[in-house]
């Protein structure tokens, strides 16, 4: 019989130690928990409005939950009168903020309701103060009330917004990638590397509008593959600096599955790596919508596709070439912020915005526009493992009168434990919550389908997208609104039209805004908008800036002329891009074939390095498509209004292919201004099919004719 085990006595101290260090451990491995809050969404805002009486036709319901505190809701002059959203579900309500005009109401009541008949009273007073006043209130209701039973002035009562907050469950920050985020560690088998590359490539060489998403990331080492990059695939190195990643191989785009074309090698990008290729040349041969940012190549760059077929891109930001970079066929490029050995032609539109060994201005011949230093600039986010292994996210810092590349640069470092990160099964709610929260957001590779606005409002919350993670808006939802406050970055996100009709896909700022971003703007970088291709899509203007001092960094605006879902009344777009706010600059804008004005800028002091434009392909004739009188839309219209703009490195091109006796005006339209200056400007006939009749407004003669020759304007005025 054996006898039962002896345990040595343990001390008070050690018993104290081991339960610390079990604690300990379940704090580090529990997954985080879920909290409780009172949101900074407003539940109240484009929700559906009723009120006892309105003053008249200009003070509707409507005004007091447009999320505009220009614009208000009045009632008749007598009391009582009532003001009541529809949040559209019951809600936990936490907080309502009443921004009164002078027209006040000295008592009134809040009420929530379940059915908009029975109310009960989460606040009531006698004294009421007018102003903006915040009440933190408790009660549950799909319904909210302002019932006023007396009036501060003869007038009716008078808000100019109510604000309606409600209690949110934070989901928990961090966790993993997702399925379509490769993660790969130099310890890997280069084989078993190569074969992951060439099996996601296999799938995305062709696949142009396909719902598969991919993120391929490099831990920090020296890897002996060769990546080729197909569409919705972004390669990105996880160092800190891009050459804490080295491919010694390519990182390669060719256009061998569209016959050596590469005018549609669209939806791909290369980030944070270097490149040591083979032979001393890479090869990039991209259109639209295809960012090379942050990135080293110890040799060549070759932008053309094998045989030199066309090509129509594209962009570079942040890197650093050491040998020459190769153009070849590439009709348009825009380079910023980078330092380059060598450039080697040009075809119709060349930029540099701050580019150490950028060849020298020379527009018209070589086609050449060349800024010595980009005026303001802050890099893209980026994420990155820290030497413990861990994700971050770097946010790089404002930057004033750049040139060359960034890095090392100055930033500050997020954990990823501060995001929310999304897989496409997430709802807007869900997104929201994790926003009101204070999360930061990062999107990982799919398609996200949205019911409802995604609201930014927290200043400086960083919004980043993996692998060309896609939003598509719902029942002509607004897919994404960013509050007018400091410090958001957007970046890396694709909008996709639905097939409802959208007002707006993106959002910067609510109209009428007007607070000084000077120190900390709005960024927009790598975002992109389709309508159609995919799907038939509809939206009337792809993206809206109302914030002052916003930067936007390389968009692609794309009304689809190929694929699924396209015809003139099929996939309706009016326009692109509208800035309405001041001191706005904008780099490398492609916005293309929308139905009336691609551009339309009314803020004041705006700046644009780069524009390119083709007109829509398909107005069945020239009476579909007139401005009033006037033969067409320009492809970029400074409002009357401005008096103060400048833009450089400019083109805008027809191919009216259903019908090609159609006639644009003009190219650009702008008032006649000393301080509104355009610089190195052109329009194109492609193949004759169509006539630009004017450069800029009546300047500059007609592009036309079969031999697709540029009319060129060194300056205007």
């Amino acid at each position: 019989m054996r006898s039962p085990a002896v345990h040595p006595r343990r001390s008070p101290a050690l018993i104290l130690a081991a339960l610390a260090a079990l604690l300990l451990s379940c704090l580090v491995t529990a997954p985080a928990q879920a909290a409780l809050a009172c949101g900074t969404a407003n539940a109240a805002q484009g929700r559906p409005a009723t009120a006892s009486s309105t003053e008249n036709a200009g003070t509707p319901a409507s005004a007091a939950v447009d999320g505009n505190t220009g614009t208000r809701w009045s009632s008749a002059f007598s009391d009582p009168q009532w003001l009541q959203v529809d949040l559209g579900s019951p809600q936990d309500v936490c907080q309502v903020v009443l921004q009164w005009e002078t027209a006040y109401a000295t008592a009134f009541r809040v009420q929530v309701s379940a059915d908009a008949s029975t109310w009960t009273d989460v606040y009531a007073t006698t004294t009421g103060t007018g102003g903006t006043q915040t009440l933190d209130v408790t009660g549950t209701g799909r319904y909210v009330r302002v019932h006023g039973t007396a009036r501060a002035t003869g007038w009716g009562y008078s808000l100019w917004e109510l604000t309606v907050r409600t209690t949110t469950t934070t989901p928990p920050g961090g966790g993993d990638l997702g399925p379509n985020v490769h993660v790969f560690d130099p310890s890997m088998p280069a084989s078993s590397i190569q074969s992951t590359l060439d099996s996601v490539f296999s799938q995305m060489e062709s696949n142009q509008f396909g719902t598969q998403r991919h993120a391929l990331l490099f831990k920090p080492g020296s890897y002996n593959v060769n990546a080729n990059i197909g569409f919705y695939t972004s390669i990105m190195g996880l160092g800190r600096n891009p050459d804490d990643v080295t491919i010694n191989g390519q990182v390669r785009v060719d256009a061998g599955w569209f016959g050596g074309n590469a005018t549609q090698n669209f939806w791909r990008s290369a980030e944070n790596l270097s490149i040591t290729p083979p032979g001393g040349t890479n090869q990039w041969a991209v259109s639209q919508a295809a960012p090379f940012r942050r990135m080293h190549v110890r040799g060549n760059l070759n932008l053309a596709p094998t045989g030199y077929g066309w090509a129509s891109g594209g962009y570079i930001a942040d890197s650093r070439i050491d040998g020459t970079v190769q153009p070849y066929s590439q009709q348009q490029w825009f380079t910023r912020d980078s330092t380059i050995g060598g450039w080697l032609n040009g075809v119709w539109n060349m930029v540099f915005s701050g580019v150490e060994g950028a060849p020298a201005q020379s527009f018209p011949e070589p086609p050449y526009t060349t800024l010595a230093n980009s005026p303001v600039t802050r890099e893209k986010p980026y994420l990155y493992v820290d030497a413990a292994g861990a994700y971050q996210v770097f946010v790089p810092s404002l930057r004033q009168n750049t040139r060359g590349a960034s890095w090392p640069g100055t930033g500050t470092s997020i954990p990823l434990t501060q995001f929310y990160v999304a897989k496409p099964t997430d709802t807007a709610a869900t997104i929201n919550a994790a926003l009101a929260g204070g999360l930061n957001l990062l999107f990982t590779p799919g398609i996200y389908h949205v019911g409802q606005t995604i609201n930014v409002t927290r200043p400086n919350t960083v919004v980043l997208g993996l692998g060309y993670a896609t939003i598509i808006p719902d029942n002509g939802a607004v897919p994404l609104r960013v509050a007018d406050v400091d410090g958001v970055r957007v970046a890396g996100l694709l909008f996709d039209a639905g097939a409802v009709n959208s007002p707006v896909l993106m959002e910067v700022g609510p109209p009428g805004s007007a607070a000084s971003h000077a120190a900390n703007p709005i960024s927009v970088q790598d975002v992109f908008f389709r309508i159609g291709g995919a799907h038939a899509g509809k939206a009337t203007t792809s993206l809206v800036v109302n914030s002052d001092h916003a930067l936007i960094d390389h968009i692609w605006a794309w009304r689809g002329d190929h694929g699924t879902g396209i015809g003139w009344t099929v996939n309706t777009a009016d326009t692109g891009l509208i800035v309405n706010g001041d001191d706005v600059t904008a780099y490398g804008l492609f916005v293309e074939h929308y139905q009336k004005y691609q551009v339309i800028w009314n803020g004041q002091r705006g700046r644009t390095v780069f524009f390119q434009n083709e007109m829509p392909y398909d107005p069945p004739g020239q009476a579909a498509w007139m401005n009033g009188s006037t033969r067409g839309y320009a492809a970029y219209k400074v409002a009357d209004s401005v008096t103060a703009h400048e833009a450089w490195g400019l083109g805008a091109y027809c191919y009216f292919n259903v019908d090609p006796s159609i006639v644009a005006e003009r190219g650009f339209e702008a008032p006649v201004n000393p301080n509104v200056r355009f610089h190195s400007l052109l329009t194109v006939s492609l193949g004759g099919n169509g006539t630009i009749n004017h450069v800029i407004n009546n300047t500059g003669a007609a592009a036309q004719g079969t031999a697709t020759v540029p009319v060129k304007i060194v300056s205007f005025p």
